[in-house]
C-alpha cells in the first residue's frame, strides 16, 4: 500500500497532543505533593498509574508526527540526506531546552543534572527520524523488537556489580548501575535517574510503535480502517504488555518492555478514538484548549518550567502565590487535596494564556 502525505492537518493528533501536555502541568505542579490524588502521582516502583502514561503518550505521538511530517517532505521531492541537518538542529535545541529547565532559575552548573525529559525527547526524535529516512519498516519492526527484547534480557540476566539484581528495589540493576557510572553531574535519584542511558534504548522504541501508527494514518485504507487498526493494534500491543508484566514488571523508572508495550497500546487506542471522534466525525466540541496546547507542545512545556520562578517563589512577601492559593482554600475549609489539584488546574490556565495568544496569532513554534 502506498504512503501519501495527508491532505489537511490531522486535528486529532494535535488534540492529543495537547491533553497529554496539559497532563504533564497538571502532574508536575501539583498545590502541595503531599496533597496529591493518588492517580495524579507516579507508581512508586513496579505498577502504572495515569500520570504514568502521560510520558510515554508523548514519545508515541512524537513517532506518530514524524512519520506524518517525513512522508508530506519526502513527497515534495525533497532529498533525504538534506533533512538531516534539521533533524540534528531540532534535536540538539530540544536537548538544550530540557539543560536549560534542569538549571533554571539557579544556574548551578556544579550540579547539573543531564538527563530529563526534553532530553529523552530528543534523543528518541533524533533516533526514530533517522530510522525513517534510511531504513525499512521491516528493518524498523526488526530492530524495535530487538530493542525490547534484548533491554529485558539486559535487565533480568545482568546483575549491578555493586547492588545485586532486584526488580522489586530501585537502584539494583545495570541500569542504575550505568547511570551512576557513566552520567556526570546530579543524578534524579541520588544514584539512578529515571531518564537514563539504557532505559532510553526502550524509550526509543515507544517512538517506533507511534511510527506504525504513523505508517497506517499515512497508507491508502480507508478512514474506518485505520480506526479499526489503530483500535485493534492498540488492544493486541496493551495485553502482550500485561502478559509480558507476568515476567517483566510494568515499570516507568525502567521503562520496561512490558510498560512500552501496555503504554503504547493504550496510546493507540486513544489516539484511535480521537481520529474517529474529531477526524472521521468532524466533531469538535470540547477540543479547543487540547489544540491550543497541542499545536505549541514544547513551548508550553517549557513556559510550565519557567512560570513557577513567579508562582512558587515569595516575591509577594512571606508565602508564594502558590502558598497564599494553598493557605486561603485550606483556611476556607476546602479538603486540601482538591486546593492542591485546583491550584494545578490554575497554573495549567497560566499556562494555556500565552500559547493561546501564539494559536489566535497563528504563531506555532517550531524547535
Amino acid at each position: 500500500m502506498a504512503d501519501k502525505p495527508l491532505s489537511k492537518r490531522l486535528i486529532s493528533l494535535d488534540f492529543f497532543r495537547g491533553l497529554t501536555i496539559i497532563g504533564m502541568i497538571i502532574v508536575n505542579t501539583p498545590g502541595a505533593y503531599q496533597y496529591t490524588f493518588a492517580p495524579l502521582k507516579h507508581a512508586e516502583w513496579n505498577g502504572a498509574t495515569p500520570t504514568d502514561y502521560v510520558f510515554p503518550f508523548f514519545i508515541f505521538i512524537v513517532g506518530v508526527s514524524i512519520v506524518l511530517a517525513y512522508t508530506k517532505y519526502l513527497s515534495k521531492g525533497r532529498e533525504r540526506g538534506a533533512m538531516v541537518p534539521k533533524i540534528i538542529k531540532r534535536s540538539l535545541i530540544i536537548f538544550g531546552l530540557g539543560l536549560f529547565l534542569n538549571v533554571f532559575p539557579e544556574f548551578d552548573f556544579a550540579n547539573i543534572r543531564i538527563p530529563g525529559v526534553l532530553q529523552r525527547i530528543a534523543i528518541v526524535f533524533f533516533a526514530c527520524a533517522l530510522l525513517f529516512l534510511y531504513t525499512s519498516r521491516r528493518t524498523q519492526w526488526w530492530l524495535g523488537g530487538a530493542l525490547l527484547v534484548g533491554y529485558w534480557l539486559m535487565i533480568v540476566l545482568i546483575p549491578h556489580p555493586g547492588e545485586g539484581l532486584s526488580l522489586a528495589e530501585p537502584g539494583k540493576n545495570i541500569a542504575a548501575w550505568i547511570d551512576s557510572t557513566f552520567i556526570p553531574g546530579r543524578l534524579y535519584q541520588g544514584t539512578w535517574d529515571p531518564e537514563g542511558i539504557l532505559s532510553t534504548l526502550p524509550a526509543i522504541a515507544t517512538g517506533m510503535t507511534g511510527m506504525i501508527a504513523g505508517y497506517l494514518i499515512v497508507s491508502d485504507r480507508t478512514r474506518e480502517q485505520k480506526v479499526v487498526g489503530l483500535m485493534v493494534g492498540g488492544f493486541v500491543a496493551f495485553v502482550l504488555g500485561n502478559v509480558w508484566n507476568w515476567f517483566f514488571p510494568i515499570n516507568k523508572h525502567l521503562w520496561t518492555s512490558s510498560y512500552v508495550l501496555h503504554t503504547s497500546g493504550l496510546a493507540s487506542m486513544v489516539l484511535g478514538a480521537c481520529y474517529y471522534w474529531i477526524d472521521v466525525l468532524g466533531k469538535s466540541n470540547g477540543t479547543f484548549a487540547g489544540v491550543v496546547f497541542g499545536t505549541n507542545a514544547i513551548t508550553a512545556y517549557v513556559i510550565s518550567g519557567i512560570l513557577p520562578i513567579v508562582t512558587h517563589s515569595d516575591w509577594l512577601g512571606d508565602e508564594s502565590l502558590r502558598s497564599l492559593f494553598m493557605n486561603g482554600g485550606v483556611s476556607a475549609g476546602i479538603n486540601p487535596f482538591v486546593v492542591s489539584l485546583l491550584w494545578a488546574l490554575f497554573f495549567c490556565f497560566l499556562c494555556y494564556i500565552p500559547v493561546y495568544f501564539l494559536y489566535k496569532n497563528k504563531i506555532f513554534i517550531k524547535v
